[in-house]
């Protein structure tokens, strides 16, 4: 009986061995990584709701103002919960989350509005920043790669020198101070744009594009310059590495080692640097949108603050997380896949 228990030990060992190791490594480490995201949004969160209780005042005193008597404001903090101690508020708040519920804003039912649901008020400027995000990568991936690519082809002359120097200068510049440049370049003195982009309520920017170019091009020409200098180190690098002059003597055609050996590991190198800049996307949209009076999240977030809302900071600033951790996570898996010798540490 001994050896038979023994025996089948042994081979529920062996086959959660088997079982183990049918979990592909690449797989294995998505979840990994899933699991941490998961970890740093909840850490995130709380990190907000705690700030958030820092900041003197609520939504209450904030939209009663003058008005408001003790008794009148202690008796609507009653009601909508605020009395409540900070952790309860914050596990009701998590637990509406995990279910797909934001929440109510707090200043839009003290000002009794019909739906102060948080879902349907974040539509709109979610929906604006996603537009303009969304415009802003198209156009950001290509420039950085094929900026960075001419810039380490032609290293050290003029071309390079061209492209370098621009994008180094403009790239240093606060949003803000971009944006006050284009206003005045294009709106001032040429009277070719809009200072402001205005989008009416319910309407969608693609309608007037030309609301969506200079937020679009002040984001650019921040997010560009570090990815495209990037580029150009892995450019340089591939061009001097052994497998480009292997390829070279082998008599493979300039054109065909520049596209398939040397950009290829340029890419892979400026990866985590245009995740970077689509990251930064994600915070700065926030400025830019207060620039140009962009109806997006980011402005939505700023009134939130302003008005001292803890659900709808924590709603909007949760958007933005995901967002920021999804981008990781994509670059994470995007360098794996292009970089064979890190697919093999995995295995």
């Amino acid at each position: 009986m001994q050896v038979m228990l023994t025996a089948e030990v042994e081979s529920s060992s062996a086959r959660g061995g088997r079982t183990r190791r049918r979990v592909h490594p690449v797989a294995w480490f998505v979840l990994k990584r899933l699991a941490l995201g998961a970890a740093t949004l909840f850490v995130v969160s709380v990190l907000i709701f705690a700030l958030t209780a820092i900041v003197p005042g609520d939504a209450v005193t904030v939209v009663l103002g003058k008005s408001g008597t003790p008794e009148t404001i202690a008796a609507l903090q009653a009601k909508l919960g605020l009395d409540q101690p900070l952790w309860a508020q914050y596990l009701a708040w998590l637990s509406g989350l995990v279910h797909g519920d934001l929440g109510v804003s707090v200043v839009a039912m003290i000002n009794q509005q019909a739906d102060p649901s948080i879902a349907t008020a974040l539509a709109d400027p979610l929906a604006n920043s996603l537009i303009l995000g969304f415009i802003t990568a198209v156009l950001l991936i290509p420039l950085t790669l094929a900026l960075g690519a001419i810039a380490g082809l032609f290293a050290d002359r003029f071309l390079d020198h061209s492209i370098s120097v621009p994008t180094l200068v403009l790239g240093g510049l606060p949003e803000f101070v971009t944006g006050a440049l284009f206003i005045y370049i294009f709106f001032t003195q040429l009277h070719v744009l809009p200072p402001v982009s205005l989008v009416p309520p319910g309407a969608s920017p693609l309608q007037t594009p030309q609301v969506l170019v200079l937020p679009v091009l002040t984001l650019l020409v921040v997010a560009v310059g570090s990815g495209a200098r990037q580029t150009r180190l892995g450019m340089l690098e591939a061009m001097r590495s052994d497998f480009v002059l292997s390829a070279t003597l082998n008599g493979i055609s300039h054109r065909r080692i520049i596209t398939w050996y040397a950009m290829r590991n340029a890419v892979a190198n400026a990866v985590q640097t245009i995740a970077q800049n689509l990251q930064y996307l994600v915070g700065g949209i926030i400025v830019v949108e207060s620039v140009f009076a962009y109806p997006g999240i980011g402005v939505y977030l700023v009134n939130a603050v302003q008005s001292r809302d803890t659900n709808a900071i924590l709603a909007a600033s949760m958007i933005l997380a995901v967002l920021y951790t999804v981008i990781n996570i994509v670059a994470d898996l995007l360098v794996v896949f292009l970089v064979p010798r890190l697919r093999s540490e995995l295995v």
